[in-house]
């Protein structure tokens, strides 16, 4: 066998455990995977199942999303899947299926970074260092997004200015200081009953905003909205549905200069 034989042959098994010891990890959403990926680096390989435009609630698993449940090391999910019995049923054996939860605000963010960072360092302890690192750097661009936006909020009184929420972005918008005493649940659950007694509702709280969510979609608060003789404004839960909210940090920064701006012709 010459050197160079060897050398080939010694460069072929380093490429193969390199390989095999990058984790696969399943989000079923945007949020999920864009912190898997930013805390575990060339560590991992993300697969994504929900697009940003759909419902969780309204997504059906692909044959695809099956066939990458099956290689994943790790899944993460966030509790709003219909299909998350069908989605344990069918990981790999020694697989981990992890609830995250909320992610909605920048400290909320924070937390599941930490959580998803002691997730990924649980496959390669090895790495845990570079984990660590690569959490701390993302959470302090979170920290520093979220003391700007209460500075901003503050600065316009927010506080004073009762809306209606989307229950799925309420926990944002009462961070971000508004007064929130009236919340609806998803559009499809809603009858025309519900549209009247949220309107009077609304209008009783003297709500100047109705805060609707994008993939639970917004056509009953749009309704809503001229009933209560408000502004209608659209947020999203996930990066990507919407112009120049490629990350999660963009999304959160998108979201609230929506609302800053919805309410600055009030004052």
């Amino acid at each position: 066998m010459t050197k160079k034989t060897l050398g080939t042959m010694v460069l072929m098994v380093m490429i193969a455990v390199t390989a095999s010891a990058t984790v696969e990890i399943v989000a079923t959403h945007a949020v999920f995977g864009e912190i898997a990926t930013i805390v575990g680096g060339e560590m991992v390989d993300v697969t994504t199942i929900i697009p940003s435009g759909f419902c969780p609630s309204h997504y059906d698993l692909s044959p695809s999303d099956l066939s990458a449940l099956l290689r994943a090391d790790l899944v993460l999910y966030s509790g709003m899947e219909p299909w998350v019995e069908q989605l344990t049923d069918t990981v790999g054996e020694g697989a981990l299926v992890q609830l995250v939860g909320p992610w909605n605000t920048p400290p909320m963010a924070a937390a599941k970074t930490q959580q998803i960072a002691d997730l990924v360092t649980e496959q390669v302890p090895e790495h845990a260092e570079l984990i660590e690192a690569n959490r701390d750097a993302y959470v302090a661009q979170l920290d520093e997004l979220g003391e700007r936006l209460l500075a901003e909020a503050a600065a316009l009184e927010i506080g004073e200015i009762p809306v209606v929420c989307m229950q799925w972005q309420a926990s944002f918008v009462s961070w971000l200081g508004f007064q929130v005493p009236v919340t609806y649940g998803i559009p499809d659950t809603l009858s025309l009953r519900d549209l009247v007694e949220l309107a009077e509702a609304g209008t009783e709280a003297g709500a100047v905003l109705v805060i609707d969510n994008l993939q639970s979609g917004i056509e009953f608060g749009g309704k809503l909205a001229r009933e209560v003789d408000a502004v209608h404004v659209v947020l999203s839960n996930f990066p990507g549905a919407m112009p120049r909210t490629a990350t999660l940090i963009d999304l959160l920064a998108r979201n609230a200069a929506a609302l800053f701006t919805a309410i600055e012709p009030i004052e």
